[in-house]
């Protein structure tokens, strides 16, 4: 992959241009990453109100009614429900891996079987998620890059 950058000074917003062949296999995967670079959600910690980017978000999980957002070394709250944010995310990387938890693939260092026809993710930063064999398949799609846009 070659990355030119070329700044004019005459554009009011970023463009981004992608050339490619016929080899586009991270392409989906590309687009993804700079969509969700724009893209924030509410969160809080400690009373204090911060916005999060959806591309430093590893995985969101529900507990007791509550949901949480991590990233790489922080928890965070949001008001959002889970179900909202699976619908607002899926285009984005994101997939759920359980009836609680939703993951960012775009944060997965690697996956393996476990007992049960269960899978284990473990994360950039060495967290491990598990994701549950009601939703492998379409964890299977997300990493082949065939979630939509």
């Amino acid at each position: 992959m070659i990355i030119k950058l070329e700044q004019d000074l005459s554009c009011a917003d970023m463009e981004v241009v992608i050339r490619y062949g016929k080899d586009k296999e991270n392409l989906q995967r590309i687009v993804e990453l700079l969509k969700s670079v724009d893209i924030q959600i509410p969160c809080d910690k400690d009373g204090t109100k911060r916005m999060v980017n959806i591309s430093d978000i590893y995985y969101i999980e529900s507990v007791d009614k509550q949901t949480f957002v991590y990233l790489e070394k922080e928890v965070y709250h949001t008001d959002f429900r889970l179900y909202q944010l699976v619908e607002q995310l899926k285009g984005y990387g994101f997939v759920q891996i359980s009836k609680s938890c939703i993951l960012n693939i775009h944060c997965m260092d690697s996956i393996k079987p476990i007992f049960n026809s269960r899978m284990e993710a473990t994360l950039k930063n060495s967290e491990r998620v598990y994701i549950n064999r009601n939703y492998l398949g379409e964890v299977k799609k997300a990493l082949k890059g065939e979630t939509r846009v």
